[in-house]
Protein backbone atom coordinates (compact mmCIF):
# COMPACT_ATOMS: atom_id res chain seq x y z
CA UNK A 1 0.00 0.00 0.00
CA UNK A 2 2.88 2.41 0.73
CA UNK A 3 4.05 2.14 -2.89
CA UNK A 4 0.51 2.86 -4.14
CA UNK A 5 0.26 5.84 -1.81
CA UNK A 6 3.49 7.27 -3.15
CA UNK A 7 2.37 6.74 -6.74
CA UNK A 8 -0.95 8.43 -6.02
CA UNK A 9 0.66 11.60 -4.67
CA UNK A 10 3.18 11.65 -7.49
CA UNK A 11 0.30 11.56 -9.96
CA UNK A 12 -1.61 14.29 -8.08
CA UNK A 13 1.48 16.54 -7.98
CA UNK A 14 2.28 15.98 -11.65
CA UNK A 15 -1.30 16.63 -12.74
CA UNK A 16 -1.52 19.87 -10.74
CA UNK A 17 1.82 21.09 -12.14
CA UNK A 18 0.73 20.22 -15.69
CA UNK A 19 -2.31 22.47 -15.52
CA UNK A 20 -0.89 25.20 -13.29
CA UNK A 21 -1.52 28.60 -14.85
CA UNK A 22 -3.68 27.33 -17.71
CA UNK A 23 -6.59 25.77 -15.81
CA UNK A 24 -9.76 27.83 -15.85
CA UNK A 25 -13.41 27.09 -14.97
CA UNK A 26 -16.07 26.82 -17.65
CA UNK A 27 -19.78 27.34 -17.00
CA UNK A 28 -21.62 24.11 -17.79
CA UNK A 29 -24.93 24.25 -19.64
CA UNK A 30 -28.29 23.37 -18.10
CA UNK A 31 -28.28 20.06 -19.98
CA UNK A 32 -24.77 19.20 -18.80
CA UNK A 33 -25.77 19.82 -15.19
CA UNK A 34 -29.08 18.00 -15.44
CA UNK A 35 -27.69 14.51 -15.96
CA UNK A 36 -25.34 12.27 -14.03
CA UNK A 37 -22.93 10.84 -16.57
CA UNK A 38 -19.95 8.55 -16.67
CA UNK A 39 -16.66 10.07 -17.78
CA UNK A 40 -13.20 8.72 -18.42
CA UNK A 41 -10.81 8.76 -15.47
CA UNK A 42 -8.35 10.53 -17.79
CA UNK A 43 -10.69 13.53 -17.83
CA UNK A 44 -10.75 13.95 -14.04
CA UNK A 45 -8.24 16.22 -12.31
CA UNK A 46 -7.57 16.73 -8.58
CA UNK A 47 -8.34 20.14 -7.13
CA UNK A 48 -5.11 21.96 -6.16
CA UNK A 49 -6.97 23.94 -3.48
CA UNK A 50 -8.43 20.89 -1.75
CA UNK A 51 -6.79 19.48 1.39
CA UNK A 52 -6.50 16.15 -0.41
CA UNK A 53 -3.89 17.66 -2.74
CA UNK A 54 -1.86 19.47 -0.07
CA UNK A 55 1.43 17.74 0.81
CA UNK A 56 1.11 18.91 4.42
CA UNK A 57 -2.34 17.29 4.76
CA UNK A 58 -3.02 14.95 1.88
CA UNK A 59 -5.38 11.98 1.52
CA UNK A 60 -6.69 9.73 4.27
CA UNK A 61 -5.45 6.36 3.03
CA UNK A 62 -7.72 4.47 5.40
CA UNK A 63 -10.73 6.08 3.70
CA UNK A 64 -9.33 5.20 0.29
CA UNK A 65 -8.82 1.59 1.40
CA UNK A 66 -12.42 1.39 2.62
CA UNK A 67 -13.69 2.64 -0.73
CA UNK A 68 -11.51 0.11 -2.52
CA UNK A 69 -13.12 -2.66 -0.47
CA UNK A 70 -16.59 -1.38 -1.39
CA UNK A 71 -15.68 -1.27 -5.07
CA UNK A 72 -14.29 -4.79 -4.90
CA UNK A 73 -17.44 -6.05 -3.17
CA UNK A 74 -19.67 -4.35 -5.76
CA UNK A 75 -17.69 -5.92 -8.60
CA UNK A 76 -17.94 -9.36 -6.98
CA UNK A 77 -21.73 -8.99 -6.93
CA UNK A 78 -21.96 -7.49 -10.45
CA UNK A 79 -23.08 -4.12 -9.13
CA UNK A 80 -22.04 -0.59 -10.07
CA UNK A 81 -18.63 0.08 -8.43
CA UNK A 82 -19.55 3.66 -7.52
CA UNK A 83 -23.15 4.67 -6.86
CA UNK A 84 -22.67 8.24 -5.65
CA UNK A 85 -21.31 10.54 -8.38
CA UNK A 86 -18.24 12.70 -7.89
CA UNK A 87 -19.06 16.42 -7.79
CA UNK A 88 -17.02 18.11 -10.51
CA UNK A 89 -16.60 21.41 -12.34
CA UNK A 90 -16.00 21.69 -16.05
CA UNK A 91 -12.60 23.21 -16.84
CA UNK A 92 -10.36 24.20 -19.72
CA UNK A 93 -8.22 23.02 -21.42
CA UNK A 94 -9.94 19.67 -20.92
CA UNK A 95 -12.00 17.59 -18.57
CA UNK A 96 -13.30 18.23 -15.08
CA UNK A 97 -11.87 19.29 -11.73
CA UNK A 98 -12.99 17.30 -8.70
CA UNK A 99 -14.83 19.37 -6.10
CA UNK A 100 -16.03 16.57 -3.84
CA UNK A 101 -15.06 12.90 -3.97
CA UNK A 102 -11.26 12.84 -4.12
CA UNK A 103 -11.02 9.72 -1.98
CA UNK A 104 -13.54 7.84 -4.13
CA UNK A 105 -11.66 8.98 -7.23
CA UNK A 106 -8.38 7.72 -5.75
CA UNK A 107 -9.95 4.36 -4.88
CA UNK A 108 -11.38 4.04 -8.39
CA UNK A 109 -7.98 4.85 -9.85
CA UNK A 110 -6.24 2.30 -7.64
CA UNK A 111 -8.83 -0.32 -8.61
CA UNK A 112 -8.31 0.32 -12.31
CA UNK A 113 -11.76 1.70 -13.13
CA UNK A 114 -11.91 3.36 -16.54
CA UNK A 115 -15.05 5.46 -16.11
CA UNK A 116 -16.89 6.85 -13.06
CA UNK A 117 -20.18 8.74 -12.58
CA UNK A 118 -20.00 12.52 -12.14
CA UNK A 119 -22.42 15.37 -11.48
CA UNK A 120 -21.35 18.71 -12.96
CA UNK A 121 -22.00 21.95 -11.07
CA UNK A 122 -21.15 25.64 -11.45
CA UNK A 123 -19.76 26.75 -8.07
CA UNK A 124 -19.35 30.39 -7.02
CA UNK A 125 -16.00 31.93 -7.94
CA UNK A 126 -14.37 35.25 -7.06
CA UNK A 127 -15.38 36.73 -10.41
CA UNK A 128 -19.02 35.78 -9.68
CA UNK A 129 -18.89 37.59 -6.33
CA UNK A 130 -17.44 40.68 -8.03
CA UNK A 131 -20.28 40.67 -10.55
CA UNK A 132 -22.84 40.36 -7.76
CA UNK A 133 -21.31 43.35 -6.00
CA UNK A 134 -21.18 45.40 -9.21
CA UNK A 135 -24.86 44.75 -9.89
CA UNK A 136 -25.92 45.74 -6.39
CA UNK A 137 -27.82 49.00 -5.90
CA UNK A 138 -28.05 48.92 -2.08
CA UNK A 139 -25.57 49.60 0.71
CA UNK A 140 -26.92 47.10 3.21
CA UNK A 141 -27.57 43.39 3.08
CA UNK A 142 -29.04 40.48 5.00
CA UNK A 143 -27.27 37.11 4.86
CA UNK A 144 -28.62 33.62 5.50
CA UNK A 145 -27.06 30.18 5.78
CA UNK A 146 -29.02 28.00 3.38
CA UNK A 147 -28.16 24.71 5.05
CA UNK A 148 -28.80 25.76 8.65
CA UNK A 149 -31.51 28.41 8.35
CA UNK A 150 -33.33 28.50 5.00
CA UNK A 151 -33.65 24.87 3.90
CA UNK A 152 -35.66 22.38 5.91
CA UNK A 153 -35.97 18.60 5.51
CA UNK A 154 -38.03 16.00 7.34
CA UNK A 155 -39.94 18.69 9.23
CA UNK A 156 -43.60 19.03 10.11
CA UNK A 157 -45.38 20.06 6.86
CA UNK A 158 -46.77 23.04 8.74
CA UNK A 159 -43.20 24.33 9.26
CA UNK A 160 -42.21 24.47 5.58
CA UNK A 161 -43.38 26.26 2.47
CA UNK A 162 -45.60 24.37 0.05
CA UNK A 163 -43.47 22.41 -2.41
CA UNK A 164 -43.19 23.36 -6.06
CA UNK A 165 -45.51 21.75 -8.60
CA UNK A 166 -44.46 19.01 -11.01
CA UNK A 167 -41.96 18.85 -12.71
CA UNK A 168 -40.11 21.48 -10.68
CA UNK A 169 -40.49 19.48 -7.47
CA UNK A 170 -38.36 16.78 -9.09
CA UNK A 171 -35.63 19.27 -9.95
CA UNK A 172 -35.67 21.36 -6.76
CA UNK A 173 -36.07 18.97 -3.85
CA UNK A 174 -35.17 21.43 -1.10
CA UNK A 175 -38.02 22.72 1.04
CA UNK A 176 -37.95 26.29 2.31
CA UNK A 177 -38.61 27.24 5.89
CA UNK A 178 -42.11 28.62 6.35
CA UNK A 179 -42.16 32.38 5.74
CA UNK A 180 -38.87 32.62 3.82
CA UNK A 181 -40.37 33.96 0.55
CA UNK A 182 -42.43 36.59 2.39
CA UNK A 183 -39.41 37.54 4.51
CA UNK A 184 -37.14 37.89 1.47
CA UNK A 185 -39.72 40.01 -0.32
CA UNK A 186 -40.14 42.28 2.71
CA UNK A 187 -36.36 42.72 3.01
CA UNK A 188 -36.06 43.59 -0.67
CA UNK A 189 -38.81 46.22 -0.36
CA UNK A 190 -36.95 47.64 2.66
CA UNK A 191 -33.84 48.25 0.58
CA UNK A 192 -31.73 45.23 1.54
CA UNK A 193 -29.76 42.96 -0.72
CA UNK A 194 -30.15 39.29 0.19
CA UNK A 195 -27.14 36.97 0.23
CA UNK A 196 -27.22 33.25 0.89
CA UNK A 197 -24.36 30.88 1.70
CA UNK A 198 -24.06 27.12 1.51
CA UNK A 199 -21.27 24.67 2.23
CA UNK A 200 -22.89 22.16 -0.12
CA UNK A 201 -22.06 21.62 -3.76
CA UNK A 202 -25.02 23.31 -5.40
CA UNK A 203 -24.65 25.14 -8.67
CA UNK A 204 -24.78 28.93 -8.42
CA UNK A 205 -27.50 29.15 -11.07
CA UNK A 206 -29.47 26.29 -9.46
CA UNK A 207 -29.94 28.31 -6.27
CA UNK A 208 -30.85 31.46 -8.18
CA UNK A 209 -33.49 29.64 -10.23
CA UNK A 210 -34.88 27.89 -7.15
CA UNK A 211 -35.71 31.22 -5.51
CA UNK A 212 -37.14 32.64 -8.72
CA UNK A 213 -39.72 29.84 -8.61
CA UNK A 214 -40.80 31.32 -5.26
CA UNK A 215 -40.99 34.79 -6.89
CA UNK A 216 -38.11 36.27 -4.88
CA UNK A 217 -34.61 37.37 -5.86
CA UNK A 218 -31.37 36.68 -4.08
CA UNK A 219 -28.62 39.15 -4.92
CA UNK A 220 -25.65 37.09 -3.77
CA UNK A 221 -25.14 33.33 -3.80
CA UNK A 222 -21.97 31.73 -2.42
CA UNK A 223 -21.77 27.97 -2.87
CA UNK A 224 -19.15 25.52 -1.55
CA UNK A 225 -18.47 28.01 1.25
CA UNK A 226 -17.40 25.27 3.64
CA UNK A 227 -15.19 23.32 1.28
CA UNK A 228 -11.85 22.23 2.69
CA UNK A 229 -9.49 24.36 0.66
CA UNK A 230 -5.95 25.60 0.81
CA UNK A 231 -5.83 28.85 2.80
CA UNK A 232 -5.93 31.89 0.49
CA UNK A 233 -5.63 34.80 2.88
CA UNK A 234 -4.91 37.43 0.22
CA UNK A 235 -7.87 36.41 -1.94
CA UNK A 236 -10.19 36.17 1.05
CA UNK A 237 -9.09 39.55 2.38
CA UNK A 238 -9.56 41.13 -1.04
CA UNK A 239 -13.14 39.87 -1.35
CA UNK A 240 -13.88 40.89 2.25
CA UNK A 241 -12.74 44.45 1.47
CA UNK A 242 -14.95 44.62 -1.62
CA UNK A 243 -17.95 43.36 0.34
CA UNK A 244 -17.29 45.79 3.21
CA UNK A 245 -17.01 48.69 0.77
CA UNK A 246 -20.35 47.87 -0.85
CA UNK A 247 -22.12 46.98 2.40
CA UNK A 248 -21.18 49.07 5.44
CA UNK A 249 -24.02 47.27 7.21
CA UNK A 250 -24.68 43.52 7.19
CA UNK A 251 -27.39 41.69 9.10
CA UNK A 252 -26.92 37.97 9.64
CA UNK A 253 -30.04 35.97 10.40
CA UNK A 254 -29.68 32.76 12.40
CA UNK A 255 -32.23 30.28 13.74
CA UNK A 256 -32.65 32.11 17.04
CA UNK A 257 -31.00 35.52 16.65
CA UNK A 258 -30.33 38.49 14.37
CA UNK A 259 -26.85 40.03 14.29
CA UNK A 260 -26.12 43.51 12.92
CA UNK A 261 -22.47 44.23 12.00
CA UNK A 262 -20.92 47.50 10.86
CA UNK A 263 -17.89 46.78 8.68
CA UNK A 264 -16.01 50.02 9.33
CA UNK A 265 -16.30 50.27 13.09
CA UNK A 266 -16.55 46.49 13.68
CA UNK A 267 -19.41 47.25 16.06
CA UNK A 268 -22.15 44.70 16.32
CA UNK A 269 -25.49 44.20 18.02
CA UNK A 270 -27.27 40.90 18.55
CA UNK A 271 -30.96 40.50 19.28
CA UNK A 272 -32.49 37.14 20.14
CA UNK A 273 -35.85 35.86 18.92
CA UNK A 274 -38.38 35.52 21.74
CA UNK A 275 -39.53 32.06 20.60
CA UNK A 276 -37.93 30.72 17.37
CA UNK A 277 -40.59 28.02 17.10
CA UNK A 278 -43.40 30.55 16.61
CA UNK A 279 -43.79 32.88 13.60
CA UNK A 280 -40.05 32.86 12.98
CA UNK A 281 -40.14 35.03 9.85
CA UNK A 282 -42.40 37.63 11.48
CA UNK A 283 -40.07 37.90 14.48
CA UNK A 284 -37.07 38.35 12.19
CA UNK A 285 -38.63 41.16 10.16
CA UNK A 286 -39.81 42.93 13.33
CA UNK A 287 -36.30 42.80 14.80
CA UNK A 288 -34.81 44.17 11.59
CA UNK A 289 -37.38 46.99 11.61
CA UNK A 290 -36.40 47.81 15.18
CA UNK A 291 -32.73 47.91 14.18
CA UNK A 292 -33.57 50.29 11.32
CA UNK A 293 -35.38 52.57 13.75
CA UNK A 294 -32.49 52.59 16.22
CA UNK A 295 -29.79 53.16 13.62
Amino acid sequence: MARDNSQLMQFVTADIEKYDGIRMPVKASILEKALVRKVSMDKLHPNPEDEFSMPEIGPNYSIISNYEAKIRDAQDHAKAPLKEPLMVEKIRPDGYMILNGHHRWAAARNMGLKRVPVAIINPTHEIDIKRMLESSSHDKRVSFDLDEVVFRSGEDPAAVEKGLVFPYNRIYKQRLRLGIPALFLALTKSGYDIWVYTSNYYSLDYIQRLFRHYHVTVNGVVTCAGAKKRPAADKGAHIAKLVAKQYPTTITVDNDSVLLTRSQSKEYEQLDLADPSKEWATQVINIIKSLNTKH
